[in-house]
């Protein structure tokens, strides 16, 4: 479920720490990842560099006990990346916090949406 491409709502960002946080970005990269099986490829698909989405995926690797998204080294097989377990958890968890926002704020954004005009 991608929500990149509203057009009115609210951007959710989930700050974990001091130096980790989880907004729509990276959401999608782990998106990308789990659909495409490919870090090159998902970060093709929002318009990224490879060294932008290898580093968001080092970086998020890195703030949690254990990696979110492994590597599988080419061959004969090819290579490629998957989200492990807790990437899944952390996924999942993030979208159900953008839908619960999005529910939440609902009665409120209606009601402004109705405010703004039509120039």
């Amino acid at each position: 479920m991608a929500v990149a491409n509203r057009t009115a709502g609210a951007r959710l960002q989930i700050v974990l720490a001091a130096d980790v946080r989880i907004g729509p970005g990276k959401a999608e990269l782990l998106q990308g990842i789990k659909e495409t099986g490919s870090i090159a490829a998902a970060g093709r698909r929002m318009g990224m560099s490879y060294k932008r989405a290898w580093y968001l995926v080092e970086t998020l690797n890195s703030h949690f006990g254990k990696p979110l998204v492994e590597t599988v080294k080419g061959g004969r097989a090819g290579g490629g990346a998957r989200l492990t377990p807790l990437g899944d958890e952390v996924l999942a968890a993030f979208r159900e916090m953008e839908l619960l926002v999005d529910k939440a704020i609902a009665p409120a954004l209606k009601r402004l949406r109705r405010k703004v005009s039509s120039s």
